[in-house]
């Protein structure tokens, strides 16, 4: 791990989405864990275009750059997602994400 980087040049290696998870198109992720504050993980996380279906964990983000929904299954609705974006998932929650712009945030959780 390292402590610090600068996110957006930050050159993340991708791997395919566990086929279980595909919903839609062939999509990618990338992960560089940064450190730990406070006892939680924190680093940053892109996605390639296509649809993956997850199950959260306790996890506070700020997107950086592209353009996704994240549908919460068993509440109901989609949020819409873009560069400034802070969000909070809880752990557990049912999401699907669909990414149009490869997405790219910083996550802590």
């Amino acid at each position: 791990m390292i402590d610090h980087a600068a996110a957006l040049a930050l050159t993340l290696e991708h791997e395919p989405v566990p086929a279980e998870q595909v919903v839609a198109g062939q999509p990618t992720t990338g992960l560089a864990e940064l450190g730990v504050f406070d006892g939680h993980g924190y680093g940053v996380w892109e996605m390639t275009p296509g649809a993956m279906a997850d199950v959260e964990v306790d996890e506070i983000f700020v997107v950086l750059a592209g353009a996704a929904t994240v549908e919460f299954v068993d509440a109901g609705y989609t949020l819409e997602l873009g560069p400034g974006f802070v969000g909070h998932l809880l752990a557990g929650t049912r999401t699907i994400w669909t990414v149009t712009e490869s997405l790219r945030k910083i996550y802590m959780g």
